[in-house]
């Protein structure tokens, strides 16, 4: 094999298979020398590969774990597999599967073969998850279009659904996507309305890149002191932005609930941004946390711990369980006359969001 480019690929396409390969056996699979494998070896320890030779007569080579992530080869299998994945992943936002999934994603899907592209989206179409049903499940391609724009500065358009139901068509600048662990936000700068804005990414739709670059602004900072709706130019955190946010759309609840179960038991049932709660030498445990979550979100939350609870506070929450539990109790018990007319109106809220 005389092209050196080609050879370098196919040798980096063997060494990647995690074995060590004798020089000889090397050599015969590329048509080439002993000699020219350990020059090429030289121009992949260059170009980053920590590729590992052994002492001896026979000698041979493999590829070991470096102090940086150098490229990778993949075959069609293992693209398929990885972007299957990633997908699975990205669609429901999972804790621990964060922003840096998704520009995996993007950069992956980028670069795959039509024929390739079909598989992964044949693969995703016949399986179905089974989740937990804490989030809202979204399409990973409108994940992907919103990170690639993301990262290339790109534009956006895309149709809106706020929480009351009004569609709108927006045009944005995106800075980053962050997930809570129950969903994905968009932030980005509005165009239309000339501020920062977080958009619920499964609210959006029909997402393209308008093909317009800009240049990034910096996110607004809270200075100290300041009243809440004051900022300044500095350049601040889309996390942190997106918690502010929410904090002024949603109330923090101060949750303080005891459960008749083991902290282990309790800690590994419930969502890991509650925090753990703590033993109370009794058998039982007490869980003192801060949160943003809807009173229905955190009331369907404690009551999936499946063991015994009791709340302390906040009033709301406890008011809330106790309409719950009477409209559950009414459930079921079908032929109750007492049961009202029509529907209880419970306090909706919606978080996480400004239009």
């Amino acid at each position: 094999m005389s092209d050196t480019p080609a050879r370098l690929l196919k040798l980096l396409s063997l060494l990647q298979t995690p074995r060590e390969w004798p020089g000889g056996e090397l050599a015969e699979r590329l048509d080439v020398s002993p000699r020219t494998i350990r020059r090429d070896i030289d121009r992949l320890r260059d170009l980053g590969y920590p590729v590992e030779a052994s002492r001896g007569s026979i000698g041979g080579y493999r590829l070991v774990a470096g102090a940086a992530m150098p490229p990778l080869l993949l075959d069609d299998e293992e693209a398929v597999a990885i972007a299957v994945g990633l997908r699975a992943g990205a669609g429901h936002a999972i804790e621990g599967v964060d922003e840096a999934s998704v520009r995996a994603l993007a950069k992956l899907e980028q670069v795959l073969p039509s024929r390739l592209r079909h598989r992964v989206s044949v693969l995703q179409n016949a399986t179905v998850p089974l989740t937990r049903g804490d989030g809202s499940t979204i399409d990973p391609r409108t994940l992907t279009t919103l990170a690639s724009a993301a990262t290339g500065r790109e534009r956006l358009r895309f149709a809106y659904r706020s929480g009351d139901g009004t569609r709108t068509k927006r045009q944005v600048e995106p800075c980053r996507l962050v997930s809570t662990g129950q969903r994905w936000y968009l932030v980005a700068y509005d165009i239309g309305r000339e501020d920062w804005r977080t958009f619920r990414v499964d609210r959006i739709g029909e997402p393209y890149a308008t093909g317009a670059r800009f240049t990034p602004r910096p996110l607004p900072v809270e200075g100290a002191g300041s009243d809440a709706g004051s900022r300044d130019t500095g350049s601040g955190d889309a996390a942190t932005f997106l918690a502010r946010s929410m904090r002024r759309m949603q109330p923090e609840l101060r949750l303080d609930v005891w459960f008749g179960g083991p902290a282990e038991f309790v800690a590994a049932r419930l969502p890991a941004h509650l925090g753990a709660p703590e033993p109370d030498g009794a058998g039982g445990c007490r869980l003192r946390a801060s949160c943003t979550d809807s009173l229905e979100w955190v009331a369907l939350r404690l009551a999936l711990v499946d063991c015994e609870f009791s709340v302390q506070g906040p009033p709301e929450l406890v008011a809330y369980l106790e309409s719950l539990g009477a409209r559950l109790t009414r459930a079921a018990r079908p032929g109750d006359r007492n049961r009202p007319s029509g529907p209880e109106q419970g306090e909706r809220r919606e978080r996480g969001e400004q239009g």
